[in-house]
């Protein structure tokens, strides 16, 4: 094997940081040469300014630190064209058009709508910290911001003022914490600039957000609905047909109340309600050790009650979860509370346990293996 030859086979073993595919598989790799000990490799990026470039010149440079050949190196950035940026979208989306994965036949990623009847109970904090306790478990995770209006993840996931690498119409989620995140701010000239869209442009909106985006092969996708039973949690049953949603109340009793009606509006669009999840629940006083009900008591039972009447099943109450203002602290910061304090990561834990467990065997689905 030639030393050129060697440098091509190392190269495939460069994984791009944001495609997750080898730099030669995704056309990035122009040209290899060598000569008196100096490699010189030109490597194509997507975009003009990829903020990758030095996470590949480190990756290249260590795939050929065993070819003692190579006394150094010498590597050269361009930018792919039109047409070549054109084949890398083929290649990412499978040399398909524009489509939403997720809602594809042969599709293996779980999707799951985090849903609530009115805003403030906390769904946005649950969506994060399951989404980051399901990631730290080794699963591939994303997180769709679909509340357009109140969007809060970027903050929650520590991600504000990112913005995902564009190529052309197709864009990158950014990355935190293991989890892929893409939310309408993202997309804002100033975070500060209100969202003002009516019914048909939001379903537009959350179409593209999902087919736009390279997500890859996810094992899960939570998308954080905005509050209520409007436009957004209407197209999402239409979008993705074999979504599931978990309804998130506080134990008030009127919350409840609420909330019931998110799980309505999901079952009349015949997306399965598989939990409610009660939020703010009883803490513990830390100076006498009593028990502290500050938003009432009840109000995931009930609600779990009422959707299992609704469905005409079992709709169980997956956890209750502390009221704890450490976990408010953690999400103004952008540190999930999981990653902190193994009472709350038990939690989660035991929420995951209750719905990784998919309700329809998978016979038949085409797995996504080489062989």
């Amino acid at each position: 094997m030639s030393t050129v030859e060697a440098i091509n086979k190392a190269l495939t073993t460069v994984i791009d940081p944001e495609l997750h595919k080898p730099l030669p598989e995704l056309g990035m790799v122009e040209s290899v040469s060598f000569e008196s000990g100096v490699a010189k490799i030109k490597i194509l990026l997507t975009i003009s300014g990829c903020p990758m470039k030095d996470r590949l010149k480190l990756d290249i440079t260590n795939s050929l630190k065993n070819i003692n050949e190579v006394k150094s190196l010498d590597i050269i950035f361009g930018v792919m064209n039109d047409d070549q940026r054109n084949a890398v979208k083929k290649i990412i989306r499978g040399g398909r058009e524009k489509f939403i994965p997720f809602a594809q036949p042969d599709s293996l990623t779980r999707v799951l709508g985090i849903a609530s009847g009115k805003g403030g109970v906390g769904k946005s904090s649950v969506t994060v910290n399951l989404a980051v306790a399901a990631a730290a478990r080794g699963l591939k995770v994303g997180i769709l911001d679909a509340d357009v209006y109140g969007h809060s993840i970027p903050r929650l996931m520590g991600i504000l003022d990112k913005r995902p690498t564009a190529i052309d119409q197709t864009f990158i989620p950014v990355e935190n914490y293991g989890v892929k995140v893409v939310s309408m701010e993202m997309f804002k000239p100033e975070r500060s600039d209100p969202v003002a869209y009516r019914g048909p442009l939001l379903h537009r909106v959350l179409e593209q957000l999902l087919s736009d985006a390279y997500w890859g092969d996810l094992d899960l996708l939570l998308l954080d609905l905005p509050p209520g039973t409007g436009d957004i949690a209407i197209s999402l049953g239409q979008l993705i047909p074999t979504s599931e949603i978990i309804v998130v109340t506080t134990p008030q009793i009127a919350a409840a109340e609420v909330a019931e009606r998110a799980g309505r509006i999901a079952h009349q669009i015949k997306q399965p309600v598989i939990g409610v999840i009660e939020n703010m629940s009883d803490s513990e006083c830390k100076q006498c050790g009593e028990k502290l009900s500050v938003f009432g008591s009840g109000g995931g039972e009930e609600t779990a009650r009422r959707l299992g009447v609704l469905v005409g099943a079992e709709v169980p109450l997956l956890a209750k979860i502390p009221f704890n203002s450490e976990l408010r602290e953690g999400g103004d910061e952008g540190n999930p509370i999981v990653l902190s304090d193994p009472k709350y990561k038990k939690v989660f834990d035991e929420i995951l346990d209750q719905i990784i467990i998919r309700p329809k065997s998978l016979v038949g689905v085409r797995l996504n293996v080489n062989t």
